[in-house]
């Protein structure tokens, strides 16, 4: 009896600790939001912080930006559920980083003012060029979306200790997740519609400390646990997880070997490929990341960011190994699943079971599952904050200033539709948010990347890189390839025809592979090529001029 009551003293003390924590790092990050509202005076403050952030800043915001709850949550869980198999998503999320680098960065950052499309439409005809990059940009964003309220709403339901039963201030596990969802899609407008860039940058760097700040507590408390011995924390892995020695060895989730049915096993295989090609290429096609690039004032400082990005990054995919098979050694494979299906709670089940160990008790338990549920909220919150800004900042930049007004809007005029827009692209991510909720954060992530991938990156590296390419090439190339990703996702085991499908009740899929970025992403490259192919229209003037100003910088706003 005592026991039972210390337990549940213990876990309305984490709820209330918890609650509490949240609404200091709300309150914190609004406090910010209102000052920097006060310093966004231009167009160029709203989009690109006035170019007022050094490289160190700008990685850190990168880095806070593209370390999202997929990372934390999703990647954590994924690996404690499939071992080995899930620490594909760490080793692709990170190598994509050299792509971008090598690829995109510094010619971006050269060539552009605001979005992406200013790049791509620089040589062509401005509307439709423009249309199709607002188009793309807002399709990824809402993918993207999709992973963080997820997040968020999996992350509610374990801290108010809400499980299928139970109940919390009259809301069931599900209601309260939908309740999460929409809260944290009001916040994401509030920072951006009040804040713009430079409130949504400065969380971003907030976040990114308390992020590897948590990861690291939590990695080195997982390792004192083994007394640093990585060979018995595996084994552990592998026994908890009830998957045995196959834990450690490929082919749990992906390359499944099914015997006697080679088509099964082929795409399986397929699958695997798939995914690893979209998450390395994805990130340079990504445009929450791209517009980062026109923060700083130099191409120099552009470069200095990525390498800082890279360097917490990087570190930060290293500390997810140890979080993925720490939770699978210490909470365990059926615990995890008990509270969420598809793994997304690992870390901060981690971080509670740590709390016992080390802090003692169940008020230990619960203060440090307070702590990192906490950054895992902040970290949330940044990065909706910094993808609803590139997707507003593309519809009224791109589309309402250059393509409805034809280039006459003022600056006023276009700051306002930038965040009427980020109030549309909101409420849309919210209402769809609702309905994608069984599924691996990590795992809808990755279809963000192939997306991208399919339709941002051949129409950025053609245009960067290749003389001929022209408007229809351009526009064959979003639509072609981001038109392949969306539909064959819908028609993929994502959507339908799986227990852990969005329409788990229904079956429409056809297309075999979870991940369409083998596919599509070859596909938006032909499209390109044939699209350039079939028109004559060609400036080698222009495409000369963009050669220089993406090399030396000479030009750039």
């Amino acid at each position: 009896m005592n026991t039972v009551l210390a337990a549940e003293a213990g876990s309305t003390t984490a709820r209330n600790l918890t609650i509490t924590l949240f609404l200091v790092f709300v309150a914190i990050t609004l406090a910010i939001t209102v000052w920097a509202s006060r310093q966004t005076k231009t167009a160029t403050d709203f989009y690109a912080g006035g170019r007022s952030f050094s490289g160190f800043q700008n990685g850190m915001a990168i880095g806070g930006d593209y370390m999202s709850a997929a990372s934390f949550l999703g990647i954590a869980g994924i690996i404690a559920l499939y071992g080995y198999d899930g620490f594909l998503y760490s080793i692709g999320f990170l190598v994509a980083w050299l792509v971008a680098l090598l690829l995109v960065a510094e010619l971006l950052r050269n060539s552009g003012r605001y979005t992406m499309a200013d790049v791509l439409a620089f040589r062509m005809r401005q509307r439709p060029v423009r249309t199709a990059a607002a188009v793309s940009t807002i399709t990824v964003s809402i993918f993207y979306l999709l992973a963080q309220m997820v997040g968020a709403g999996a992350l509610v339901a374990l801290l108010l200790g809400i499980k299928p039963g139970t109940t919390f201030l009259g809301m069931d596990a599900d209601t309260a997740k939908v309740a999460t969802i929409i809260m944290v899609g009001a916040l994401m407008i509030i920072y951006v519609t009040v804040g713009g860039m430079k409130g949504t940058t400065y969380v971003q760097i907030v976040k990114a400390f308390l992020l590897m700040g948590g990861a690291l507590v939590m990695t080195l408390l997982v390792l004192a646990k083994y007394k640093f011995n990585l060979s018995s924390l595996l084994g552990d892995a592998a026994s908890a997880s009830g998957k045995g020695a196959a834990f450690l060895e490929p082919g749990l989730r992906y390359g499944v070997e099914t015997p006697g049915d080679a088509l099964k096993t082929f795409y399986s295989k397929m699958d695997l490929l798939s995914l690893g090609i979209a998450l390395v290429l994805g990130t340079a096609g990504l445009p929450h990341i791209l517009i980062r690039f026109y923060t700083v004032p130099t191409a120099r400082a552009a470069r200095k960011s990525v390498l800082w990005a890279i360097g917490i990054i990087g570190a930060f995919y290293l500390l997810t190994l140890a979080l993925g098979f720490g939770a699978a050694a210490i909470v365990g494979g059926q615990a995890i699943t008990e509270q969420d299906k598809a793994g997304n709670t690992a870390a901060p089940q981690l971080a509670e079971a740590l709390g016992v160990d080390f802090l003692g008790g169940n008020l230990g338990g619960a203060t440090l599952l307070a702590i990192i549920a906490a950054v895992a909220f902040a970290t949330i919150l940044a990065v909706v904050a910094g993808l609803t800004l590139a997707s507003s900042s593309s519809l009224a930049h791109d589309f309402y200033a250059n393509v409805v007004k034809k280039g006459e809007a003022s600056e006023r005029q276009e700051v306002n539709v930038a965040r009427i827009s980020a109030l549309v692209i909101g409420a849309v991510s919210i209402v769809l948010s609702i309905f994608a909720q069984n599924l691996n954060v990590a795992f809808l992530v990755a279809l963000a990347f192939a997306v991208a991938a399919s339709g941002n990156l051949p129409a950025i590296l053609y245009s960067l890189f290749w003389k001929r390419f022209n408007t229809s090439g351009a526009v064959w190339a979003i639509y072609g390839g981001l038109l392949s990703a969306v539909l064959l996702v819908f028609f993929s085991p994502v959507v339908s025809g799986a227990p852990t499908a969005m329409f788990p009740d229904h079956d429409w899929q056809w297309f075999p592979l979870s991940n369409p970025g083998i596919i599509s992403i070859p596909f938006g490259f032909l499209c390109g090529w044939l699209g350039t192919i079939l028109s004559k229209e060609s400036d080698e003037e222009k495409y000369a001029e963009l050669e220089v100003r993406s090399l030396t910088g000479a030009g750039a706003h």
